[in-house]
């Protein structure tokens, strides 16, 4: 269903969490690097965030249970594994050969201009775009029951509680107690990028983004406008947009008013950007990019969510982290 105040808002903590990372710790909130690095080369740049966004399911679980996802049932066959895995292969391959997914090009590279990733989002929201909708003649995008998927429904005063809560403290912290009273330090940038990860993996649950099914009926719209869920339109509004301010206010090389000496992140003496441009993309690029947009438009999920579910849901995850960790190495 249409869920235009749970999307916002987490739309905003996906906002806090990749625009903290950016101007405190001066790093790109790029979930498939960061997934794959703390496996194959595990440091204090990438373990952290991950444990952030894992631990990111514990509040939910125990103070808002209902906004924790309802995801199809786990694989339980032969057949079932197999197509998981498989899934789970081409997400790793293609977001490791498209360098990048839809934190890194669409959240994080859309904001920041960068053409690169709008090429790369281009292709893979596409391909995801029409793999769901082909597929089984759409019929694998679940509907809503009885009424539209497009009906809009609204949080409970619990879920609103909590939601408004977690925004209040994010911003509270990203804005006021970060660069106020942490000093740069590798302590400190270790500490925030564990609260970046727990700021973006809640934003993933309660924008919706999390949730596989809601995922594939924001696709709908080709084959079934009954069963065309809106709400991940909002996290463009909402998280690109901010975003985009920030990058523009923050922007590498700018020189400060008064000292005139360029900018650096609140708490690490560099910036750490990607450099590639247009001129670099290559077959692989393309390729991968486009293969990660297939697994999108198949199972819902990109990187983040799967992480996410993989610790709600072991048996799908370890089908699918398999898979995922098999791909990254060609």
């Amino acid at each position: 269903m249409f869920t235009p105040v749970h999307t916002s808002l987490g739309a905003l903590l996906l906002f806090q969490g990749s625009s903290g990372l950016l101007v405190h710790n001066g790093a790109v909130f790029g979930i498939s690097s960061l997934l794959s690095g703390s496996v194959f080369n595990p440091n204090q740049d990438n373990v952290p965030i991950i444990a952030g966004l894992v631990s990111s399911v514990l509040p939910v679980y125990f103070l808002a249970p209902s906004l924790i996802p309802s995801y199809p049932a786990a694989p339980h066959t032969l057949a079932s594994v197999a197509a998981t895995l498989g899934v789970g292969i081409l997400l790793g391959w293609g977001t490791k050969n498209g360098r990048g997914c839809t934190s890194g090009h669409m959240l994080c590279g859309l904001s920041r201009l960068s053409p690169r990733s709008l090429i790369s989002t281009a292709l893979f929201f596409t391909t995801a775009l029409i793999t769901a909708n082909v597929v089984s003649g759409g019929n694998n995008i679940p509907s809503c029951g009885d009424l539209p998927c497009y009906t809009p429904v609204y949080p409970s005063s619990p879920e609103m509680a909590f939601m408004a809560g977690s925004l209040l403290l994010s911003t509270i912290t990203n804005f006021i107690v970060v660069p106020k009273a942490l000093q740069r330090s590798e302590e400190n940038k270790t500490l925030f990028a564990y609260l970046a990860g727990l700021e973006f993996g809640l934003g993933l649950l309660i924008s919706g983004m999390a949730d596989s099914a809601k995922v594939l009926r924001f696709f709908a719209i080709l084959s079934d406008p009954s069963r065309w869920d809106p709400s991940l339109a909002l996290i463009i509004l909402f998280g690109i947009g901010p975003s985009l301010v920030t990058f523009l206010t923050h922007k590498p090389g700018q020189t400060a008013e008064k000292e005139h000496e360029p900018t650096k992140p609140t708490l690490a003496e560099k910036w750490r950007l990607p450099t590639a441009t247009v001129s670099d993309i290559d077959w692989r690029f393309v390729a991968g990019s486009i293969a990660f947009g297939v697994a999108w438009g198949l199972q819902g999920v990109c990187p983040g969510p799967s992480i996410l579910r993989s610790v709600l849901q072991p048996t799908w995850g370890l089908a699918t982290m398999t898979g995922y960790m098999l791909g990254n190495l060609f």
